[in-house]
């Protein structure tokens, strides 16, 4: 394994922990675990600095720049994209909009050197794979490169049915700007009803602030409470554009629906009127309508139907298509 930086001390008794893993000169420097990301102009370069040599298959997992490795002449490179460079690409100007002023001065020249670089670097993938049909299309929009779309795992046995129901609605995740929390707790705000929100980010305190009493912040929380919260809500409310979203599928392995906003990585894993349903806009009035309809057919969500529709996302099927792509790909070396 081979990644930048590799804070040890967080992977104890993990499967990381046991294989050999390799880090970048990035590790080497200051305060690289807690602030890696202020290191994206040299990671590229740091990328390139690899010996790949020995191996019959490379496979970079990214969302940032990993593909920029260099494999020896004739090893294959697959590259699982689970979204081409947000900050760079898509999400430039909401990034940029949302910085101090000192790097919203640096980032258009980084930016256009990081396309530029991204860009000539796809073209040494031999095989791109997309986490989504949704992330495969910004693959060829930004790369002109096809890919086959395996979807990411879900750890369907961590999860249960449970037989105690709470009456409370729960939203999971990073509370960053995309994913929309705060349409949520605006929307609960108004009707009233009961929301938990587990999760940290820049948007806490603001939230924080926003929040009625029946919104409840609860932060960050143990995995054994999040499975409790999430195996006991009404349903999950997941207002975000994801490039997947595993949080929905780990609702639904606890027998939960998903009220999702209808786009994105979620029109791929929630299926409408079996695991949850979906609203229109990405507003809270729209929020709002779909909670209650949700509430007026809840009786029609099955906990067991819904944990049955998510296995065909658990492991075992995750390791069987890669393993045949690979193969694939391989047989042709």
């Amino acid at each position: 394994m081979y990644t930048h930086v590799y804070d040890e001390s967080a992977f104890k008794n993990s499967i990381i922990s046991k294989h050999k893993v390799t880090t970048t000169f990035i590790s080497k420097l200051p305060m690289a675990i807690k602030a890696y990301q202020s290191y994206l102009p040299l990671m590229p370069l740091a990328l390139e600095e690899l010996d790949l040599n020995g191996y019959d298959l490379v496979i970079s997992s990214e969302s940032g720049p990993a593909k920029g490795v260099i494999p020896p002449p004739g090893i294959p490179h697959i590259c699982y994209c689970h979204s081409p460079m947000r900050y760079a690409w898509d999400m430039y100007n909401e990034y940029k909009n949302r910085a101090g002023w000192l790097k919203r001065k640096i980032m258009p020249p980084l930016m256009h050197y990081l396309r530029r670089w991204d860009q000539q670097n796809s073209t040494q993938v031999t095989h791109f794979v997309a986490n989504s049909s949704f992330v495969a299309k910004r693959i060829y929009s930004y790369y002109r490169r096809e890919a086959s779309v395996i979807h990411p795992p879900v750890s369907f046995d961590e999860f249960n049915i449970s037989e105690t129901q709470g009456d409370y609605y729960l939203l999971l995740g990073q509370l960053v700007s995309y994913k929309r929390a705060d349409i949520a707790v605006k929307a609960f705000n108004k009707s009233g009803k009961k929301l938990i929100v587990v999760g940290e980010g820049e948007q806490f305190n603001e939230l924080k602030e926003i929040a009625n009493p029946n919104v409840q912040l609860l932060g960050r929380q143990p995995f054994n409470e999040i499975k409790r919260l999430l195996s006991e809500c009404q349903a999950l409310v997941f207002p975000g554009v994801e490039d997947f979203g595993i949080v929905p599928l780990e609702a639904m392995a606890s027998g939960r629906p998903v009220i999702a906003y209808k786009k994105g990585g979620a029109l791929e894993t929630v299926a409408e009127g079996i695991s949850g349903m979906f609203f229109n806009e990405q507003s809270e009035q729209s929020l709002q309508v779909a909670i209650n309809e949700f509430e007026n057919n809840k009786h029609n969500f099955k906990p067991e139907v819904i944990r049955a529709y998510v296995k065909k996302f658990d492991q075992i099927r995750f390791k069987q298509e890669f393993k045949e792509l690979a193969d694939k790909i391989l047989s042709g070396y």
